[in-house]
Parts: structure tokens; C-alpha cells; sequence
């Protein structure tokens, strides 16, 4: 009787499977005039396709010159609006060409799903009018983001403390520094919000609420050593960055000795979010193998996915000094089902000036036997060497940097783990 259901439902799933292959073959017969049409034209020089109609209920215009005169152009397939269906997070791949440089490859992203664009319309809207539908321009000066006009000095922790997880606990100093960089301004530098022109003000407010993504980028750039894709400017609400390279699930099956390197830059990346010069802690909320990617030259890892990173400026925490600021905080092992767990407080993260997320985060989610992604486990460290295993250390540090048994063990255990890594990748070179 099993073996007879099973049999059923494997016909089941092909009849579906080959439905679903004829659906597509059909629909490409049917346009195949308007799939040659779209191949032939770009796409990205329409202001519809940009909506920059949205303005300044976008993301920027710095580089809508490069759009509209046709200097980038999407890849291949990302020419066919049919596969939108299949890129639920609107990222595009794209060739990015200057006269006298060539091209190289850039990526594209609107920054949130087509239901996450049109519900940005309808909050507005709501804000503005009580109705889910209205004239989006006109809506837009009857909201918080026009309050804040060139009257207004200085923004300020209460005006937009929350909106996002970027500006969850923001300080001054903060807030400050994401004025005086915010990259879609000709007159950038300035940390007095009253410098930006309105269009400018709203746009930066809006990104800020919506996805501060682009916000992390500016504040804390690649040119300085940040581990992150670089910004390279927007045209309504089409961001481009810099095209790292493969994901890093890609690596998931690489070379021992590629996996230790890699592992090694991670924990690297954990302590260099969390203890640096500039006393800002950033918090990565959302941690799995589709949020880092590895340069194909010089095999650096770079976080390509910005949008939930809390900032908190221990500057600010030492000044205020909230009730346990100074007691070191354990993040707790998240023992869940789902890819890619993690239990955090914000508020303590807000709150605490030494605090373990990072590691936890990284350990937990990539590196760790508790690792899950994709049907996987074992994290990116499956499977060590004979030698390496029979040691145990390795396994030691990983799962005390998972789940520590002992009292403020992670912290040790992500020292020594780092400390282990360079060691056995220097072994391996």
C-alpha cells in the first residue's frame, strides 16, 4: 500500500513538473515577439522601469545620468521580465560601462520585494490621508519625512529613533555621521540636515525607514576598511553596488584549506563589527550564507547584505551608563528548526557596551555543526582533516562559540577560535 502511494505521488510530481516546463514553454512561444523586444532594449535608461516617478519617494538620483544615457545594462536572462516571477528579492546583474574603462559587473537592487515597494506607497499614503491610494507626491509633504524640513538644524535620536534596525538606539554622533555622508547630495560633508535640499532630506528619511541598507554602506564604506559591498549610487529606487563576487554558499563544499581561510575572515569580520577605533558596535541581525560573498581574486570576504544591522555607539552607552551597561552580555543558543536562527535583544544590545552577538552570530549559523542551510549541516567547517578531528580542538572552540557551557566562555572560545584559524590557515598555505 506505501509503495503504491509513493508511486502515485512520484507520477503526481511529474505530471506537475512537466505541466509547469509546458506552462513556461507555452508562454515563451506566445512572446516570444515581446521576449525578443525586451532582449533588445535596456530597460535600465526607462524612467518607469527606475520609477523615478516615485521621487523623492525613491532612494537617490546620483547616478541617473549613467542610467539614462545607457551606460548600464542588464545581464542576460535579467533582460526577461518573464523570470521576475523567480527574483522575489529584485536583485539584477548588470554591466556598468565608462568610455575609456570598459565595463565590469554591478549589482542592482530595489531594495524590497514588489509587495515591500507597493506597500511603501500605501504606508505613505495611509500616513498622509487615511487611504491606501492617493496622489504619492502630494501625500508625501503631509508625512514625517517633510517635517523634518530645512528649517530643522540637526537630525535628532527622537525624531527617528526606531524606524529601522540601523536607528534602533541611535546616538547623536551617529546620526551625525550619516548626514555628513549620505552619498546622494552634490554638497555631502555636512552633518547639518538643513544643507540637504527637501528632495535630498526626504529621500535620505525615506531610505532610513524603508531600508537603511545603502545608509550602512555610506556611513561605514569599503574605502575604509569596512567589510562591506561598496555604494555606488541610485536612480529612483534602483540602488547599485559593486559586484563582490559568488555567494558564500558557493564555498560551502570548497577546499579544506579555502574553508579555514574563509572561517578565519568571518570570525575576523565578528570582531572587527564589534571592537573598533570608532567605538561603534554593529550588530548583524541576519546571518546566513547568502549574506556574504568572496571576492575571485583576492578571496576576501564582504557582507552584501546590509539591511538588519543594528549600530550602537559605545560612546554613547559609557556617557549614559543604563542600568548593567558595564556587565558583559551572553547572547543565548537558539536551538530552533528554521535556517538561519537567532535569538537576540535589541534592547540589550542598545544597552551593553561588551556583548558577544557577533561571534554567536557567525559560530552559530555558519561555521558550527549546528549550521543549517539549504538541506545542509555541519556548517562551512564539515568534515576537517583526519588529523584535525582526532585533535578535537576545533570542535571544542566551535561549539563553545555556539553554545558555551561555561560562563562568558563564547568570548574565550571566539578569541581562541580566531587565534586557531590563522594558525591553520598559515599551515595550509
Amino acid at each position: 500500500m506505501l509503495r503504491l502511494v509513493s508511486l502515485k505521488l512520484g507520477r503526481l510530481y511529474r505530471y506537475v513538473k512537466l505541466a509547469v516546463l509546458g506552462s513556461l514553454a507555452a508562454a515563451l512561444v506566445l512572446n516570444t515577439h515581446s521576449l525578443l523586444a525586451s532582449l533588445q532594449r535596456n530597460e535600465l535608461s526607462e524612467r518607469r522601469f527606475l520609477q523615478l516617478n516615485k521621487c523623492p519617494a525613491c532612494w537617490g538620483t546620483s547616478w541617473c545620468r549613467k542610467f539614462l544615457n545607457g551606460q548600464l545594462r542588464l545581464e542576460s536572462w535579467g533582460r526577461l521580465r518573464l523570470f521576475d516571477f523567480f527574483n522575489v528579492k529584485n536583485v539584477y546583474f548588470a554591466r556598468y560601462g565608462e568610455p575609456r574603462e570598459g565595463s565590469r559587473r554591478v549589482v542592482l537592487k530595489r531594495l524590497g520585494s514588489a509587495q515591500e515597494l507597493a506597500d511603501i506607497d500605501t504606508k505613505i499614503c495611509r500616513r498622509a490621508t487615511g487611504r491606501g491610494r492617493c496622489d504619492l507626491l502630494q501625500a508625501l509633504h503631509a508625512t514625517e519625512f517633510a517635517s523634518l524640513n530645512g528649517d530643522v538644524r540637526l537630525l535628532t535620536p527622537d525624531a527617528v529613533e526606531g524606524w529601522s534596525d540601523l536607528v534602533h538606539c541611535p546616538s547623536q554622533r551617529l546620526l551625525d555621521r550619516l548626514v555628513r555622508r549620505y552619498a546622494e547630495t552634490k554638497d555631502s560633508g555636512s552633518f547639518l540636515l538643513r544643507n540637504l535640499k527637501d528632495s535630498e532630506r526626504m529621500q535620505l528619511l525615506i531610505t532610513l525607514a524603508f531600508n537603511p541598507e545603502p545608509l550602512v554602506l555610506q556611513s561605514f564604506p569599503s574605502d575604509e576598511g569596512w567589510p562591506f559591498a561598496k555604494y555606488l549610487g541610485a536612480c529612483g529606487r534602483m540602488v547599485a553596488v559593486n559586484y563582490v563576487g559568488e555567494e558564500l554558499w558557493s564555498y560551502f563544499n570548497a577546499p579544506w584549506e579555502k574553508r579555514v581561510d574563509l572561517a578565519w575572515q568571518l570570525m575576523e569580520i565578528a570582531e572587527q563589527l564589534t571592537n573598533n577605533d570608532f567605538e561603534f558596535a554593529l550588530y548583524l541581525l541576519d546571518v546566513s550564507f547568502d549574506n556574504f560573498a568572496v571576492g575571485p581574486r583576492d578571496g576576501k570576504v564582504i557582507i552584501v547584505d546590509a539591511e538588519n544591522v543594528l549600530v550602537a555607539d559605545k560612546r554613547f552607552i559609557r556617557q549614559n551608563k543604563p542600568e548593567n551597561w558595564d556587565v558583559w552580555y551572553e547572547s543565548k543558543f537558539d536551538d530552533c528548526d528554521k535556517e538561519a536562527c537567532l535569538s537576540f535583544s535589541k534592547e540589550i544590545l542598545c544597552a551593553r557596551v561588551t556583548v558577544d552577538h557577533n561571534y554567536y552570530a557567525i559560530c552559530q549559523n555558519l561555521l558550527s555543526r549546528h549550521a543549517t542551510w539549504r538541506g545542509t549541516s555541519g556548517g562551512l567547517l564539515h568534515d576537517p582533516p583526519a588529523e584535525i578531528a582526532k585533535d578535537g580542538r576545533l570542535e571544542a572552540l566551535l561549539d563553545e562559540c555556539a553554545n558555551p557551557k561555561k560562563r562568558y566562555g563564547r568570548f574565550q572560545a571566539a578569541k581562541e577560535l580566531r587565534e586557531y584559524l590563522a594558525q591553520l590557515s598559515n599551515n595550509v598555505r
